[in-house]
């Protein structure tokens, strides 16, 4: 009888920004997953172009081009920002950090988002999330299903105090349900905000897969 693997299973998460990887960690705490970021890995990176139309195109240019680049398994998620309200060509949709044409700070995010609520009064949003998982070159898994999909919330144009570099549009954000900034809200429901359900549904599927790819 074959011994099943019971290790963790080390992936790498293809990205830069620690906020991101330590939400991405927080949510998944419960898998059998070791999740390493791109400030890791003590080799040269290449520099992915992410110009798909959709958050699932970038999630899969970047976590291929990784793949390609270092041979491990590796994961990469992008995100759309759709509001309601606003004229189509303002939809930031993938941009999200990119406005007229330039890549923004924290900073000049919080501004430019903050001056629109300004514009058109508090803005009601939603995040649209996609994840591409890259095992090995025959095993590519990725989604951008509902469930992966932020719920509703309100970007306003007055900023909370608080901040956390790689975050910058939390600052401005409000949950409906209760009407407080998230930064207000408890560090569990937050958590539950930064990493929807559907990352946690999705890893929990693969690695079933991944499991039986390692026995």
């Amino acid at each position: 009888m074959t011994k099943k693997n019971t290790q963790k299973q080390r992936i790498l998460y293809g990205t830069g920004n620690p906020a991101k990887l330590a939400a991405m960690r927080s949510r998944l705490a419960q898998l059998p997953i070791e999740i390493i970021g791109l400030k890791d890995i003590d080799m040269a990176l290449p520099q992915i172009e992410e110009d798909g139309s959709t958050p699932l195109e970038n999630a899969q240019k970047k976590a291929t081009g990784y793949y390609n680049a270092l041979h491990i398994p590796v994961f990469s998620c992008d995100s759309g920002l759709y509001i309601d309200g606003i004229p189509e060509e303002l939809q930031p949709g993938v941009h999200v950090r990119t406005i007229n044409g330039k890549y923004c700070s924290d900073d000049e995010m919080r501004e430019y988002y903050s001056s629109l609520a300004r514009k058109y009064g508090d803005l009601k949003a939603r995040y649209r999330n996609a994840i591409c998982l890259v095992f090995d070159e025959k095993h590519i898994y990725k989604a951008m299903e509902e469930s992966m999909a932020s719920e509703a919330f309100i970007i306003t144009a007055k900023p909370h105090p608080k901040r956390k570099e790689g975050f910058p549009l939390d600052s401005l954000s409000i949950d409906i349900k209760t009407g407080k900034y998230y930064y207000d809200l408890e560090a569990d429901a937050l958590n539950q905000v930064a990493v929807e359900d559907g990352f946690l549904d999705f890893f929990q599927r693969v690695l079933v897969e991944i499991r039986d790819i390692n026995i």
